[in-house]
């Protein structure tokens, strides 16, 4: 009997074996394993260390090298393996537009003055620069910032109309649009948590064509800023220039000494 156990025993461990041995050799192989990804392609380009206000001069402890993805570098960073004395000869530049620490420096981020105040560096090519009063109520009560784009506003008396009607009479007209305020005051930026700039003086981004309009505008009458929507003054050119009308204005009377001179604002 025990002879008997042994044997069932026995045929059992070898037919558990067999089927063990068969599903073995069933059994799929594990797939390859995947080749590592090839390394990262990387280049040095120039970046800010901390963050840079328009207006700063950029000192060497300012900017540095960084690691970048070759990918995502833009033609325009300034890369070390094409500017590697590029720390020395970005120090001293002007910095022409806010940048972000950590952000890459741009050749039209900065501008190379040689001397010159930063106003002068900062105008566009062909702008010039012109200061006008303003107060709170002439000044969209303050809350024109550098930067931002308004429209000049000439109110003055129309003595055609009162010479014909006897009556007092006042006209107002926009002869300048859409122009970019460079400083109000001597602030050229907007500060963290500055809301309102009630300043004395507005520093206008005009074409010399826009730059004369204002001076004669002066001895007209009254000159005030009407504030202009981000949506509204998206474009880089001045209303009235595109047609090369420079926005030129209805003609406008002077008498000086009984001398009569008709001007046109442009």
């Amino acid at each position: 009997m025990r002879a008997a156990r042994l044997v069932v025993l026995g045929v059992a461990l070898a037919a558990g074996g067999v089927a063990a041995f068969l599903a073995s050799s069933h059994r799929e192989a594990p797939p390859p394993a995947e080749p590592p990804p090839p390394p990262l392609a990387t280049v040095d380009v120039l970046i800010a260390k901390n963050d840079l206000t328009r207006g700063q001069i950029i000192g060497e402890g300012d900017i540095d090298w960084q690691m970048w993805p070759a990918a995502a570098a833009n033609p325009s960073f300034i890369k070390k393996s094409e500017r590697p004395d590029a720390v020395h000869q970005f120090s001293g530049a002007i910095v022409r537009v806010p940048i972000a620490g950590g952000e890459p420096i741009r050749e039209p981020s900065v501008v190379f003055a040689k001397g010159s105040g930063f106003m002068a560096a900062i105008l566009s090519k062909g702008m010039r620069a012109v200061a006008m009063e303003i107060s709170a109520e002439r000044g969209a009560g303050g809350f024109i910032l550098p930067d931002d784009h308004v429209d000049v506003v000439l109110t003055r008396r129309d003595k055609a109309a009162e010479k014909a009607n006897g009556v007092e009479k006042f006209t107002s007209e926009s002869i300048l649009r859409n122009v970019r305020v460079l400083a109000i005051d001597q602030a050229v930026e907007e500060k963290a948590g500055q809301k309102v700039v009630v300043g004395k003086t507005a520093t206008l981004e005009l074409t010399p064509d826009q730059a004369e309009t204002l001076e004669l505008s002066r001895q007209l009458g009254t000159l005030s800023l009407a504030l202009r929507s981000i949506v509204d003054s998206q474009s880089s050119t001045p209303e009235g220039d595109e047609d090369g009308t420079n926005n030129r204005r209805a003609p406008i009377n002077t008498v000086r000494y009984g001398v009569s001179t008709m001007s046109t604002p442009r």
